[in-house]
Order: structure tokens, then C-alpha cells, then sequence
């Protein structure tokens, strides 16, 4: 089956923060940045809280860290209230993609009659008075590049998502220094969630030449140094380009999105608690050889990327993609992460019902479909 041919003349829209700064020490240039504002609120999480004495900010600090791997609503109310206690002229997201995105949801609200459910949806954040700088501290989300942001509700366990112009950052910081630290299990699933994004864009219905460029040079970095980065944690060239890689992934959400990857994922991350880039990583060579029907020569071109072997056959590509996964150490199982079978329907329902993203997949992913997949993975 041949692919779609991608029309230039489709309009598409692409954001990115005002500034960039990207290489080993690149943290210490936020202070200077920085110098003009006399509040800096930053949130961040036990691991990341020592980062913030690294940065040298001036004027008066406060650091929020008591957040849970994946916030709620109830999660960011108290952050809110602490910030809206110390009336910050400068917030700061310093860690992975939950913390950033909930240092967005901080720079728009605290000093806003809105609430996050007033806000849910695209385009509904009336402003913005506050500075927002992004200091990613591991590869995965990229939403350090990015205007969107997701919050769990807790009644119903659903992902929010919220998007707008006035969260994009002022300034994002790469340091490849700030994720040595990272386990090698964190490194390898949020990199293949960094590698996921792109591909899920770059396979998408709305795929557009100028995103492909990006996801396929992010596909690119990941396949050259993500297992560099899972084997040393030092490697700063590995490290640099797996947090370019994540960059590009970030960026292709905004004008493209992800699509029935992500859609299957965030049910395993709100029933099983598993971090996001564990669940993206175990649906990720499912959904690559569902697609590759449809999109065989994208998907030829990852599997190349990725150094895998064999045919382009959906077979080979399942097996040579899990093979990848599981050679940077994931367990690809969802039996090993506590799912039972009997849980298997509910949460297909519940992936079907996100439609923002399942209506993406270049191949229509019904209830029966995913259930299949999630058998496969378990």
C-alpha cells in the first residue's frame, strides 16, 4: 500500500520557546537570565531539588517539591495555593514532563480567576503575566518545548489536557549534565516515550513535511544514542543527543500530536501507576507494526533508524522493535507490572475514548483492535 501524498499547503502552526540554550553546563546561564526577576517559584521533585543551588538564582527562592510522579488535580490545587502565597514574578519547571507541565498550568493560573478545569481544552487561558523558564532534567516528554499540558482528574482517572500560546516557555535549558543521574530504567523508557513521539507524529494523518523533519532527525539521535546513554549515564554526547531528541519529540506534538501510542499508554499510567514513559515504551512496538501496513515506508525508515534487521513485514517489525526495547533492559510485559486480564476491556474502552488522539492513528485502532494489542503486550 502506498502513502498518502503530504500536501504543503496544509497550514499548520509551530511554537517554540523565545530561547534555547542546549550544552554540557548550560544551566548556569539561566541566573543572568534570570537576574531581572526578585520571585522565583520553582517547582520541582525531591531528585531534581538540588539542581536549584546550581542554577545561583538571585533574589528570593521558593521551591515547591511535593508532587507525585503523575499529578492530579488536587496535586496542582496545592501548588497553586503556594504559589499564589508567595506571588512569583518568575516560575521555573525543573525536572521531568509532569513537573514542567505543571510549572505551564502554575505560570497561567496563579494569578488568574481561572481553574484548571476552566482551562481544559485548547485556547481557553485568558493570559499571562508571569515568566516561565523549562529546565528538563531527564529525555522523555519534551514538553519543555511544548504549549500543552495534562493533568490525571482523580474521579474518573482521565488525562486533562490543556493547551495553549501563553504556556510556552521564555526560555528552555538543556543541560546534559542535569540527567546523568538518571537510572539506566528511567533513561531507556523515557527515551523510547522521546522516540514515540516523534514517530507517532511522523506516521500520523496529520503529518506535514516541516514536523517530519524534526521527528526524523529525533528518531535519528534516538537510534544512535539512546543505548549509549542506558550503558553510561555519563556519556555526554549520548546524553546531549537523546535530550535533542526529546526537544524534536516536543516539538512535533504541537502541530501534529501523537496518535494511538500514547491513546493506549495513558490507561496503564492512571490503573497501574506506571511512569509514562514505561507505558509509552511496552505499546510502542505493538502500534509501530499495526501501523506499518499503512505507512510502510515511515515505518521502514524507523526500523532502519533503530538499526533493526530483517524485513519490513509487520512480523519483523513487532519482533525487531520489541527486541530493541527489550535490549535496553524494559520489561515488555504488562503481566510483570501487575495487569490482570480481566482488566484488559475496560481499559481498551477507556483508550477508544480519547479520540483527540485515536482519530491521529494512520490506521482506524477499534475497541477489538486495541484489546489485541494489550493482549499481545500482556
Amino acid at each position: 500500500m502506498s502513502e498518502p501524498t503530504l500536501s504543503m499547503a496544509r497550514p499548520i502552526t509551530l511554537l517554540q520557546p523565545a530561547r534555547l540554550e542546549i550544552g554540557a553546563g548550560a544551566v548556569a546561564r539561566i541566573a543572568q537570565w534570570a537576574a531581572p526577576y526578585s520571585r522565583v517559584f520553582v517547582v520541582a521533585m525531591a531528585p531534581t531539588m538540588g539542581f536549584v543551588e546550581r542554577i545561583g538564582l538571585s533574589g528570593t527562592v521558593e521551591t515547591f517539591i511535593d508532587l507525585p510522579p503523575e499529578p492530579d488535580l488536587p496535586a496542582v490545587a496545592a501548588v497553586l495555593a503556594a504559589a499564589r502565597a508567595f506571588r512569583p514574578d518568575l516560575v521555573i519547571g525543573l525536572g521531568g514532563g509532569s513537573v514542567m507541565d505543571v510549572a505551564k498550568l502554575i505560570a497561567v493560573l496563579w494569578d488568574s480567576e481561572q481553574s484548571v478545569i476552566d482551562i481544559v481544552g485548547s485556547g481557553k487561558v485568558n493570559g499571562r503575566r508571569t515568566a516561565l523558564a523549562q529546565v528538563p532534567t531527564t529525555s522523555g516528554t519534551g514538553s519543555e518545548a511544548g504549549i500543552r499540558a495534562l493533568v490525571t482528574n482523580p474521579d474518573t482517572l482521565a488525562k486533562l489536557a490543556v493547551e495553549s500560546p501563553f504556556m510556552l516557555a521564555d526560555i528552555a535549558v538543556l543541560d546534559p549534565e542535569l540527567t546523568y543521574s538518571v537510572p539506566a530504567a528511567v533513561t531507556a523508557a523515557t527515551g523510547v516515550d522521546a522516540l514515540a513521539h516523534c514517530v507517532e507524529a511522523f506516521t500520523n494523518i496529520k503529518a506535514h513535511p516541516l514536523i517530519d523533519g524534526y521527528a526524523s532527525q529525533g528518531i535519528a539521535l534516538v537510534g544512535r544514542y539512546l543505548a549509549r546513554a542506558v550503558a553510561d549515564g555519563t556519556d555526554t554526547e549520548a546524553r546531549s543527543g537523546m535530550m535533542l531528541a526529546s526537544y524534536y519529540g516536543g516539538i512535533c506534538l504541537g502541530p501534529v500530536n501523537t496518535a494511538g501510542g500514547h491513546a493506549l499508554a495513558y490507561p496503564l499510567g492512571t490503573r497501574l501507576k506506571l511512569p509514562h514513559g514505561l507505558a509509552n515504551a511496552i505499546i510502542f512496538p505493538h502500534v509501530l507494526a499495526f501501523n506499518a501496513e499503512v505507512r510502510p515506508e515511515k515505518t521502514g525508515a524507523v526500523a532502519s533508524a533503530l538499526g533493526l534487521t530483517g524485513t519490513a513485514d509487520v512480523a519483523s517489525i513487532l519482533a525487531g522493535s520489541l527486541a530493541y526495547c527489550q535490549g535496553l533492559g524494559i520489561d515488555m510485559q504488562l503481566s510483570s507490572h501487575g495487569a490482570q486480564q480481566a482488566d484488559l476491556s475496560a481499559w481498551a474502552e477507556e483508550a477508544f475514548a480519547i479520540k483527540r488522539l485515536i482519530d491521529n492513528n494512520p490506521r482506524p485502532l477499534g475497541i477489538a483492535d486495541i484489546l489485541s494489542i494489550y493482549q499481545a503486550a500482556f
